[in-house]
């Protein structure tokens, strides 16, 4: 390995993410994480970076970026990257190396009993006897909900099924797997339902620093119904969810994506001339949430914004870029 060149296993990493072989928030920051040691590794064993602390460093900020440019709207990656480069320290390279691995460490075990602990603290949140709304498929929001019936509780699920792409299924089929019995019900029957309903639990794309949620389109509408109907709501969310970004103003992009979900190309022609739009996320205001639940317990929304600063920094800090 060359001066400030990446590590195969970084190069191999970021190839991994970028075809989507990698995928998911957890899966993906883990595995950033876990390049980024394996490069202090390489960086520490010969050539310049091995007794040059400056090289090092700069070996280490050329590997972020690899890994960085291959999904540059995720948000759990560049949250890996800053959790393990911010606490990059030492005056000599054996140091740095070790403060790296340690982060890197640190942050994979973290990731590991993260939705485990989330789980718990949203379980917290749900009473025996107590019936959930849930939007779209989110593995955190599952986590309350099985933590809840491990508990011994007996919980019961109203499932909007999400459309266009239906991804209430996956959740109806998971609840049902742990037993909790589930009613499925088109999208614009929320409101209605809502009435038999005790808590909404939702899940999160991203958490923006003044706790607004992005999360699957519905959402924002789910937690207005939800609040004129003094039904609490949360989202469950690993803080690699959080989106630093957004502390120096950041707009959060709204993916649009492809109109074939939304109506058939045969369907659409039939019609005549028409606009199509499918905004896969929104926002739902911090106003309209009860709680931000994580694994480090749970937040008011307009709190968030301390979490996200102590784990990964003032602002939109980015610790790969050259000095």
């Amino acid at each position: 390995m060359t001066e400030h060149e990446p590590a195969d296993a970084v190069r191999e990493t970021a190839e991994s993410i970028a075809t989507m072989e990698i995928r998911g928030a957890a899966t993906i920051a883990s595995a950033a994480a876990e390049a980024l040691a394996v490069q202090a590794s390489k960086a520490a064993e010969s050539g310049p970076t091995a007794s040059d602390p400056e090289a090092f460093r700069a070996s280490m900020r050329a590997a972020a970026r690899t890994l960085r440019e291959t999904r540059p709207t995720a948000v759990s990656l560049p949250n890996a990257l800053r959790y393990v480069l911010q606490r990059m320290e030492g005056g000599e390279v054996d140091e740095l190396r070790r403060s790296v691995v340690d982060a890197s460490e640190a942050f994979v075990q973290q990731l590991d009993r993260a939705q485990e602990d989330l789980g718990r603290v949203g379980a917290n949140r749900l009473a025996d006897g107590d019936t959930v709304m849930t939007h779209c498929h989110s593995t955190d929001a599952l986590a309350c909900v099985e933590a809840a019936v491990e508990q011994g509780k007996s919980i019961s699920a109203v499932v909007k099924e999400t459309r266009p792409r239906q991804q209430g299924h996956i959740t109806a089929e998971r609840l049902r797997d742990v037993g909790v019995p589930v009613t499925l019900i088109v999208d614009s029957a929320a409101r209605r339902y809502l009435d038999e309903v005790d808590h909404v639990v939702v899940g999160a794309d991203s958490i923006a620093a003044d706790g607004g949620v992005i999360n699957k389109i519905g959402t924002s509408g789910l937690a207005v119904n939800a609040r004129e109907r003094g039904v609490p709501i949360m989202t469950a969310a690993q803080t690699i969810k959080l989106h630093p970004e957004t502390l120096t103003g950041h707009t959060v992009e709204i993916e649009m994506r492809d109109e074939s979900e939304v109506i058939d190309p045969e369907d659409r022609g039939s019609i005549g001339d028409i606009a199509v739009e499918n905004p896969a996320f929104d926002v739902t205001p911090p106003r309209y949430m009860d709680a931000i639940v994580t694994e480090q317990g749970q937040f008011p929304p307009e709190s968030i914004v301390t979490l996200m600063r102590e784990l990964f920094g003032e602002g939109a800090a980015e610790p790969w870029a050259e000095p």
